[in-house]
């Protein structure tokens, strides 16, 4: 039974409708890449919200596939957010209205006071060598304004209909918000080898890489987390050396149990000693041909001993080994003021050689208009 309209165009006919979380996961093994927060696994990890798994049928066919994690409204709670973190998992390069129409349809029915959504679409990259160059160029502060490497005509076609069909952008210029960040840095892997991707990183990383190796770190990969308590414990130091506010280490716990249990290879830890000392800790998520660096600790002790660079490096040859794709290092904010605290952040993962990568980003289709602008003003006076 389908619990929205279907949408027509082109002569196509979608429905949205409720699956199992065993559908959702065999649809996502079909995909060639899918975000790890678009698994019903995550909905098992983000546990303070409500989660389901909805399905796009064309006919009896499942077409598509996305994780909704329902945030109530304060002192609202009939209401929810629907968000699809870096998703959904459909064909973005069709017309979109038959695929959105209907989820909002589906969702309104159910609930929700608004959507908000991350499509998994690219709109434009530059390369590391034009990202050197704008942040040694004083005239230059940020990423757009360098003319990109390549511009996406699917991005560009996607952000044009979501503003035309009255979805709202949630980015803040800053590329951080409350959801998950517009650009990223990532290093292409199909087809090259693990000489090329050496020459491809910079001097720096290069020879960071050796001393590493020279000085003996090893790298050890725990597939199970029996080494989470000592990665929490170095997590929560660099927390504190850096200034963020640390998670759990619950959290890690729920996030190793939930992904595991969904496919053995999905999320690794990676565990650098020297002289059996840690000296810095990594997790990695991968589904199907997309790895990411999802955290990252270290120590301040020994740091000449480069652990973070073994690491980094264990990453990649996995990732490269395993058939992905596309190395992902996250989030990164798009400026290049050699002033701005967040430019270190871009200049550290630019030395991997890859590219920096902007997305078509988070947004808002508000379905009750008046709770939606509750929730928000709710959240301004808050700071997001």
């Amino acid at each position: 039974m389908s619990y929205s309209e279907p949408a027509r165009t082109a002569g196509v006919s979608l429905t949205v409708e409720p699956i199992s979380a065993a559908e959702h996961v065999a649809f996502v093994r079909t995909q060639r890449s899918v975000s790890f927060l678009q698994t019903p696994a995550w909905g098992r990890v983000k546990t303070e919200w409500r989660s389901e798994s909805l399905g796009w049928f064309d006919g009896g066919r499942l077409v598509g596939a996305g994780l909704v994690l329902h945030r109530p409204v304060p002192k609202l709670e009939l209401f929810t957010l629907a968000y699809l973190a870096e998703g959904p998992v459909i064909d973005w390069s069709g017309e979109i209205g038959a695929w959105l129409d209907p989820l909002a349809a589906y969702l309104k029915a159910h609930g929700a006071f608004a959507v908000r959504l991350g499509p998994p679409v690219v709109t434009d990259t530059w390369s590391a060598a034009q990202v050197k160059e704008g942040v040694a160029d004083p005239g230059l502060r940020r990423l757009t304004e360098m003319p990109s490497q390549w511009t996406d005509p699917v991005g560009t076609r996607v952000t044009s209909r979501l503003r035309d069909a009255g979805w709202l952008p949630q980015n803040p210029q800053d590329g951080f918000g409350v959801g998950h960040p517009q650009f990223k840095y990532e290093v292409p892997l199909a087809g090259r080898t693990e000489a090329e991707l050496l020459r491809g990183m910079n001097q720096q990383w290069r020879r960071n890489i050796k001393k590493a190796a020279r000085e003996g770190v090893e790298v050890t990969v725990d597939t199970v987390g029996v080494g989470l308590k000592v990665f929490h414990d170095l997590y929560v130091h660099t927390a504190e050396r850096d200034r963020f506010t640390p998670r759990p280490l619950r959290y890690f716990e729920t996030m190793f149990a939930a992904l595991r249990a969904e496919d053995p290879e999905r999320i690794k830890l990676y565990l650098a000693r020297h002289q059996s000392d840690l000296v810095a800790a990594t997790v990695m998520v991968r589904v199907g041909t997309h790895a990411v660096y999802a955290y990252g600790a270290s120590s301040t002790e020994k740091r000449e001993v480069r652990g973070s660079h073994a690491c980094q490096w264990a990453m990649i040859r996995d990732s490269l080994a395993a058939g992905c794709d596309v190395y992902d290092l996250r989030g990164i904010t798009p400026t290049l003021d050699a002033d701005d605290p967040h430019v270190g952040l871009i200049q550290f993962k630019v030395g991997t050689g890859g590219q920096a990568v902007r997305y078509v980003g988070e947004w808002d289709l508000p379905l009750r208009p008046m709770v939606y602008r509750a929730f928000d003003l709710y959240m301004r006076r808050r700071g997001r």
